[in-house]
């Protein structure tokens, strides 16, 4: 089988082969798309679709299914047979490095994206994984912190999801996480993996360790992990061959693991035939359940992927551009020029393209509108990676760098032409080699302060001719090879330079101290530029002149990635600053947010209009253009934008004394507003459509013991068609729980028409979890309809139990 992290696109991935009639298995990281069977920069090229926190935001389990279900083609046509995704823990602080990966801070809304996503990916024959299980919902410390967690929070909140994936979308792979549950490795949580996931909620397929999480051998293999990975290196090998010898593993517990990864095999189509020699039936394989090929349009689907997950957050009439009224417009921001498509970690993807927004806008608006472009702002923590354009390798002559290996004495042991010269490239070290030399040619396009990047821990000395030395150490303060990977340090130099070739060199002194021979070394690069006073004057003066401003401001995949978890809901840099400015010059400004998780927007009021993009993927300058220029903006937000930080439920990330007490109960997100009656922002399941609705009547039958049907007639009172997400919450009528949702439909409907919006809630999703088990809510209760958790129309009754 095939592994691969990511959504064949953003992803961590290994390789692991089979023998005995068994193709060999590729695995793939699956939250933004595929990575593959390889990793890194020479990764192959693949679909990068929009993140998981804009696919929930589309609020719409058919969207999930048919991104799912795009992946699995993709994963099937890349020989892929395992997709690492859905990641389905929570929203439960903003500052969470991975929240970009997660659907939802609800759990209601996370379980239905969740099921749509995977029966998508599983209708291809692709396997899905559902992960990190559970309590993996910050990244501070993630490999070694206990998330101590109520029974009751941990049923009510952090489990829905899981459940729902294993349960009702029937996923084949479940992966334990690296954290620990209420004093429990995950990899040896024998309660939570036996018992609750294997026994009471009956999952037949493989639990499968995070990379590098199994510490043990028998306490991991008796808890119900199935397969360590990576393999076949780890704690299992030899050791859990004497442990089952010795009698403290019985062969019983080995079988069971053996037939749940041959299961795996057979519903993938990777036994070809043999499984019955291995008592696992195969005949019935769903592998190819959806033989078709990729579809030829998968372009323009991603791209309606991405419109349907942006939020209009806020609107004064200016969107949609009257495109036949402009002849200039500017273009302005540091996320204009660098553009955001997905979030950084194992789960990043390598495109074979990404449409950025003067792309997007060029086409949308035609060449005789004239585009001028600043950046304003300079907020990113690195440089872009040195390309083949700017370096090429001064033995050959090629695109790239010349990679020395070197003794402490400067003896040169051996080198290499590393192409592309990209973001990063991993190195084995020899216990010889104390010292890793890049040379380099650039080509400088201009004259002015010119500035290289170097990317990995250790001692690092820049040479550029006709210049001292400058220097610089950096170290990794731990020895997680997932930080050194997925988040390493960075140090930018700065130079003056005529236009012109030069040639530099790179001495780098890797880290050594760390329990792995490996290392990490890469290179960015800017280009001459003003100081930030000169680019916001000349980005403030591009805006007085324009008929219609597009700000794009935002994160970038450093400041949103895995490993690590945010320090502040701030927006880098002088971004707020020239988002004021820009404003205050024209406006008719649009400000167009590329971020993949909430910040802090204190001039949220300023803008004519204000649109979330999230990482939108590999199409997201064309459908960002779509939408400026007239497309329905599909999407509403599935976390709740908090208006200062002091006002977030629950902000902190950081383990203390390595426990993570979640100590909020059931009450994150937009519950904990609504008890505390905080005003956010921008609130859950807000979002602006582009014509009017008016909700007219519902009618609530069933009761809380058999479930209920909620049918919503609402009206489109615009001039042109549109999508509304109807939502339904069920609310306390004592007041002693803040309400909940529990449903939720999208309908479509034209001009004046009416449409009615159907919301089917099953009787579990209204029960509640006691001592002795789920029980069914007492009431009394209403259920609310509406556009947004603070919006709500439309009040009823909600009868009790018959």
């Amino acid at each position: 089988m095939a592994w691969a992290h990511g959504p064949v696109g953003q992803g961590e991935g290994s390789e692991a082969g089979g023998d005995d009639g068994c193709q060999g298995p590729g695995v793939a990281a699956g939250e933004q798309g595929h990575l593959g069977t390889t990793f890194g920069d020479n990764a192959a090229p693949a679909l990068l679709f929009p993140s998981p926190s804009s696919l929930s935001a589309a609020w719409d389990e058919d969207t999930a299914y048919e991104a799912g279900r795009l992946m699995g083609l993709k994963a099937r046509e890349m020989g892929i047979h395992v997709l690492l995704a859905p990641t389905v823990n929570l929203h439960r602080s903003p500052l969470g490095g991975r929240h970009f990966e997660c659907y939802s801070e609800d759990p209601h809304l996370t379980a239905r994206t969740t099921v749509g996503f995977i029966k998508g990916v599983q209708s291809t024959g692709v396997a899905a994984t559902v992960k990190h299980f559970v309590g993996n919902d910050s990244e501070t410390e993630r490999m070694t912190y206990d998330a101590r967690i109520d029974e009751k929070t941990l049923r009510e909140t952090y489990l829905p999801p899981f459940e729902a994936a294993v349960r009702e979308a029937g996923a084949w792979v479940v992966m334990a996480a690296y954290n620990s549950v209420n004093g429990t490795s995950m990899t040896e949580n024998g309660e939570l993996l036996n018992g609750l996931l294997k026994e009471e909620w009956g999952f037949d397929g493989v639990v499968v360790s995070d990379w590098q999480a199994t510490k043990s051998t028998e306490a991991s293999a008796l808890a119900g992990l199935d397969l360590v990975m990576p393999g076949p290196d780890g704690p299992w090998g030899d050791a859990l061959l004497a442990a089952v010898e010795k009698g403290r593993v019985a062969e019983a517990v080995i079988d069971d693991k053996v037939r749940r990864v041959l299961r795996l095999a057979a519903r993938v189509g990777a036994l070809n035939g043999v499984g019955a020699m291995h008592g696992v039936d195969d005949t019935d394989s769903t592998a190819g359940a959806d033989a078709a090929p990729v579809p030829q349009d998968v372009r323009s689907r991603i791209r309606d992927l991405a419109v349907r997950g942006s939020v209009l957050l806020r609107n004064d009439g200016l969107l949609p551009l009257q495109t036949d009224t402009l002849r200039k417009v500017a273009l302005i921001g540091p996320n204009a020029v660098r553009f955001t498509a997905q979030g950084g970690g194992s789960a990043h993807v390598t495109p074979e393209h990404v449409v950025t927004p003067f792309e997007g806008l060029r086409r949308a608006l035609g060449d005789d509108v004239e585009i001028t472009v600043r950046q304003g702002a300079f907020p990113h923590a690195t440089l872009l990676p040195l390309d083949g354009n700017t370096a090429t390798d001064p033995v050959t002559g090629e695109p790239g760098v010349r990679l020395e290996y070197r003794t402490a004495d400067g003896t040169v042991l051996s080198e290499e032409h590393k192409d592309p010269a990209t973001t990063w490239f991993p190195i084995l070290l020899a216990d010889e080699v104390a010292e890793l030399a890049v040379r380099t040619r650039l080509t400088l396009q201009e004259p002015g302060i010119h500035r290289l990047s170097v990317l990995g821990p250790g001692h690092i000395t820049l040479h550029v001719p006709g210049h001292a030395p400058q220097t610089h150490e950096q170290l990794q303060d731990n020895d997680d090879i997932g930080s050194l990977v997925l988040h390493p340090p960075t140090h930018t130099f700065a130079f003056p330079a005529d236009r012109g070739e030069t040639e530099i060199l790179v001495s780098f002194r890797p880290q050594r101290h760390l329990p792995y021979p490996i290392t990490l070394l890469g290179l960015g690069y800017d280009t001459p530029r003003g100081t930030d006073d000169e680019e916001l004057e000349a980005a403030v003066a591009a805006a007085t002149e324009a008929d219609a401003v597009i700000l794009v401001v935002g994160s970038d995949a450093h400041t949103e990635a895995e490993s690590v978890d945010r320090t502040t809901l701030a927006l880098r840099g002088r971004q707020d600053e020239l988002v004021e400015r820009v404003c205050a010059a024209n406006p008719r400004t649009a400000v167009v947010v590329n971020a993949g998780s909430p910040f802090l927007l204190p001039w949220a009021d300023r803008p004519a209009a204000l649109l979330w993009s999230w990482f939108p993927g590999q199409e997201g300058g064309d459908a960002i253009a779509d939408i400026l220029t007239g497309t329905e903006p599909g999407g509403r937000l599935p976390t709740t934008f908090p208006a200062a930080e002091a006002d977030v439920p629950v902000l902190s990330t950081q383990p203390v004394d390595g426990t993570l007490d979640y100590t909020e109960r059931d009450l994150i997100g937009h519950r904990a507003y609504t008890a505390s009656g905080t005003a956010p922002l921008f609130p859950f399941g807000h979002g602006l459509s582009y014509t009017t609705w008016d909700y007219q009547d519902f009618v609530v039958t069933g009761d809380l013991g058999r479930g209920l049907t909620v049918r919503v007639t609402i009206r489109n009172t615009g001039e042109r068609p549109g999508r509304e997400v109807v939502q339904a919450y069920l609310d306390p009528v004592d007041g002693d729980e803040p309400q909940r949702l529990i449903g939720f439909a999208a309908v479509e409907a034209n001009a004046s028409e009416a449409v009615t919006a159907t919301i089917t809630v099953p009787a579990q999703a209204l029960t509640v979890w006691t001592p002795a088990g789920w029980a069914p809510r007492s009431g009394p209760y209403r259920l609310r309809v509406g556009r947004s958790a603070a919006d709500l129309r439309l009040p009823a009754a909600v009868p009790r139990s018959s």
